[in-house]
């Protein structure tokens, strides 16, 4: 593959709901210029960017892929993003480093969700894009449908650049209202011709209305096209990439990626509307003055972007990164200023689904990838010693559900906890965790898909089997009443005997102290010897560890030792250990003890037509509406609910808001859990000692 100035690159986000078409798209267009002699298909298992076993299997994009396109003398690097939910982070990478996005859109299934969020992270990133009305020739698919659907969602910026011959069954090829020509799909042949005579006026009355739409982008056409003039080809197609790229207007297209209608067109206006690197400006990060700075790719120095992490276990780790200013070389030492570590560059790659083609060099504004860096993971930035422009790294959303792992085989936790550590090095929204309360291992991501997953590639790439299931919800025992209660621990069995003997009060804390326990030394008078005094703290310290109403720990107690006796031989750290255990469980017992359950803020975004459901649904999780706010046309809901309704939460919202919603949380407290849900948790601990 030869080297491309910057002017001559595209960077490109093929974005959209899930099973819209992305990859079939990114396969015609690999297959229209020449970069793979045969098109593969998603639903055969042959496709060039879903290769991974997960992806055959399921049929759907799992992992950020990569593609590079020679097309016209440019070269556009395609990044095929998954649309599935529980994958919204690579999406979001790709939209990252991307310069330009190409929004896919079903013609027969229209707008949804996934083409929602897709138009909102282009807008968070300020990503000029562009649509593509795909699967023309499904059953059901209405070219005008879907772009009232879009018009309506999105507003009129978005207008057709062609409009479709015929639809569904009937569909054989489009116009191009610039040029005023018909393309004519005719067994695989795609021929140009005249506008069909009764499509005259559909035509003529979408060619002015794309007229119009362009001309805001210059006032002297929109002068020109006020005062009646009419405007050259060469006059719309110019205002049509000043528009896109401004992102004024966002044109719309239309074909079929399977049938590969449509390819060559729209990769000519991915290069004439899509903005090239040069024609962009990155944002860092002075790490010396804490001050935004502007990344040209004119600047002289390395700065680049890891966004993606591959883990194998045979290759090792696989970077992908974005260079950002200046050039990468293979075989040289560059500079991670995110880890103040230098790193060796062996070989450089561009990446063209799982084939990697080593090249010597990548310059600014192009996309690779390197293998074996010791340092480096995800939002790592490249650049020289001495360097203090840090790119802004990519904001991942956080994980949201939460599973526990466990292992099918005795032995494999070693297997289990290094193979998932790889993963979590691989994926941001992915994380891996062990409890100190549960021992439990917990794994937490985007969704059960999500999570699945993971666990499939666990298996298949390190080995170990596992199965998930829900975590240990961590409650806390305490007391809400005051007793004083005597331990005595007395053995004889021949010789040195064993004599503890203390008397307690016991009450709840003032909660005020973050130690769990306000231990009081209340003894007079030698009643039990100060050498004692420490096995005492011990024995309540270890019993409140172990828990005695389920097996939780105990909190927010005040114990003290106010009496006592010892014996002067069989007395020992032991034997008052023991006794001041067995007097806490006793008192425990007896001064109305309560589980405490935790709590989580909750913050939930919703649109405002599904807020009634969402906070229906909260009231049944025991949740507290706390309020709510208007934020970006929608409303986010405040709310505290117990941990033990929140673990699938995830899946709840996803359906009731049709995958419109999203939500946040964080611990905020320990309550007293209900007594009916209580004796619950107490019969199940009792069962699993038994």
């Amino acid at each position: 593959m030869k080297d491309y100035s910057t002017d001559r690159l595209r960077n490109i986000a093929l974005v959209s709901h899930s099973g819209a078409g992305k990859t079939s798209l990114a396969e015609a267009m690999l297959y229209v210029s020449k970069g793979i002699n045969r098109l593969g298909r998603v639903d055969d298992g042959t496709s060039t960017l879903d290769f991974d076993p997960e992806e055959i299997k399921r049929q759907i994009s799992i992992d950020l892929a990569l593609a590079p396109v020679e097309w016209n003398d440019h070269k556009i690097n395609i990044l095929d993003a998954p649309g599935y939910f529980d994958f919204v982070g690579d999406m979001i990478a790709a939209l990252r480093v991307a310069d330009g996005a190409v929004i896919v859109v079903c013609a027969s299934s229209g707008v949804e969700v996934g083409t929602e969020k897709a138009w909102a992270f282009a807008e968070k990133y300020n990503t000029p894009r562009i649509i593509f009305v795909n699967k023309m020739e499904r059953e059901n698919a209405n070219f005008s449908r879907v772009v009232e659907q879009l018009r309506s969602m999105f507003g009129p910026k978005v207008v057709p650049v062609q409009l479709p011959i015929g639809n569904a069954q009937e569909y054989r090829g489009h116009v191009d209202l610039i040029q005023q020509k018909a393309y004519l799909w005719d067994q695989n042949k795609v021929t140009a011709g005249d506008v069909p005579a009764d499509m005259a006026d559909e035509v003529a009355a979408a060619r002015e209305a794309l007229i119009e739409a362009v001309s805001v982008t210059d006032d002297e056409l929109m002068m020109k096209y006020l005062e009646g003039e009419a405007l050259t080809d060469a006059e719309i197609a110019s205002a049509l990439a000043v528009g896109s790229k401004t992102g004024e207007v966002v044109p719309v297209f239309c074909g079929s990626a399977t049938a590969n209608v449509g390819i060559a067109e729209l990769l000519n206006y991915c290069i004439q509307c899509l903005p090239s690197p040069a024609e962009t400006t990155d944002v860092g990060i002075d790490t010396k003055t804490n001050e935004e700075v502007e990344i040209k790719t004119s600047d002289p120095t390395l700065n680049a972007l890891v966004f993606k992490t591959l883990a194998d276990p045979y290759v090792g780790k696989l970077n992908l990164f974005k260079v950002l200013s200046g050039t990468i070389k293979s075989d040289s030492v560059v500079y991670n200023v995110s880890r103040g570590r230098e790193e060796r560059i062996g070989q450089l790659f561009v990446m063209k689904g799982k084939e990697n083609i080593p090249v010597n060099q990548l310059g600014a504004g192009d996309i690779g990838a390197v293998a074996k860096l010791q340092e480096t993971n995800t939002n790592d930035v490249l650049s020289v010693k001495g360097s203090t422009v840090m790119a802004k790294g990519i904001d991942f959303p956080k994980p949201v559900m939460t599973m526990a792992v466990q292992p099918l085989a005795k032995g494999d936790e070693d297997k289990i906890g290094a193979g998932l550590t790889r993963l979590a090095e691989a994926d941001p929204t992915f994380k891996v965790e062990k409890s100190v309360e549960t021992s439990e291992i917990l794994i937490s991501g985007l969704g059960d898909l999500h999570l699945e997953v993971m666990c499939s590639r666990l298996h298949k790439k390190f080995g170990a089997e596992t199965k998930l299931s829900l975590p240990q919800v961590p409650y806390r025992e305490t007391i809400r009443g005051k007793v004083k209660v005597e331990g005595k621990h007395k053995k004889q069995s021949g010789g040195r005997g064993q004599y503890g003997h203390v008397w307690l009060e016991i009450e709840p804390g003032s909660g005020q102290s973050g130690d769990q326990l306000e231990f009081v030394d209340n003894i007079f008078g030698g009643a039990v010897p100060k050498q004692y005094i420490p096995a005492v703290e011990k024995g309540i310290r270890e019993t409140m560890a172990e828990g005695i109403l389920a097996g939780y720990p105990v909190v927010n107690l005040k114990v003290t030792l106010f009496d006592g006796s010892y014996h002067s031989v069989d007395s020992s750290e032991m034997a008052f250990k023991i006794a001041a255990s067995m007097a806490l469980k006793k008192g425990f017992m007896d001064a109305n003890p309560v589980l405490l359950e935790p709590i989580q803020n909750v913050y939930i975004t919703v649109p405002e037509s599904f807020m009634g459901d969402v906070m229906g649904d909260l009231n049944k999780k025991r949740g507290k509406i706390l309020g709510m706010e208007p934020k970006d046309g929608n409303q986010i809901i405040r709310a505290q609910v117990p941990l033990s309704e929140m673990f699938k939460y995830a899946i709840d919202l996803r359906s009731i808001t049709q995958g419109r919603g999203s939500f946040t949380m964080e611990f905020s407290h320990y309550e007293e859990l209900p007594q009916p849900l209580a004796e619950q948790v107490i019969a199940a601990s009792k069962k699993a000692e038994a």
